[in-house]
């Protein structure tokens, strides 16, 4: 209990910041709703940039670390696009919102991720040492990319739908 007090005394207000706004858009998402690209695009810009900042701070410009945490937001990507593409969603092209059915893969989802990143990131702080470990290194450029990639893929598959019913909208 004392290490995990120690834990969230040194974490910094804007992660606390960042997981209460992510539950908050796990709950949400458990109604079905009507939103805005712009609004779905928040959690992977989240992630993303969390993920940028994480890779710049503790590998630099290492080729091989980017292209691991890229390989693993192809992986999280595709992940993420089979997630959605079996759920209702439909585009308004007057308005410009998605329609979509309540998502219960969100709010673990946000949850899982948080914590594993939020694992791998203590665990880099209390050990630096552990970026220079070839698996410890990989498991982590994979692990937070492919979370990472699991929102872009769900995005993306969001920015389909609504292409597709803006090419439908056009008269020909």
């Amino acid at each position: 209990m004392h290490t995990i007090q120690q834990f969230a005394s040194h974490t910094p207000i804007w992660v606390w910041v960042i997981l209460a706004f992510l539950l908050w858009r796990g709950i949400d998402a458990l109604k079905p709703s009507k939103t805005s690209l712009a609004r779905l695009a928040v959690v992977p810009a989240i992630f993303t940039v969390w993920g940028l900042w994480s890779l710049h701070h503790r590998y630099g410009a290492s080729i091989e670390a980017w292209g691991v945490w890229l390989l693993g937001i192809a992986i999280g990507a595709g992940i993420g696009w089979l997630l959605v593409r079996r759920q209702s969603i439909s585009y308004d092209a007057i308005d410009g919102h998605l329609h979509r059915t309540a998502d219960y893969s969100l709010l673990p989802l946000l949850i899982l991720t948080f914590i594993v990143k939020y694992a791998f990131e203590a665990a880099l702080a209390t050990a630096p040492a552990l970026a220079d470990d070839t698996v410890f290194r990989i498991a982590h450029l994979l692990v937070s990319g492919g979370f990472t990639g699991v929102f872009i893929g769900k995005f993306l598959h969001y920015l389909r739908v609504a292409s597709l019913s803006r090419e439908q909208a056009i008269p020909t």
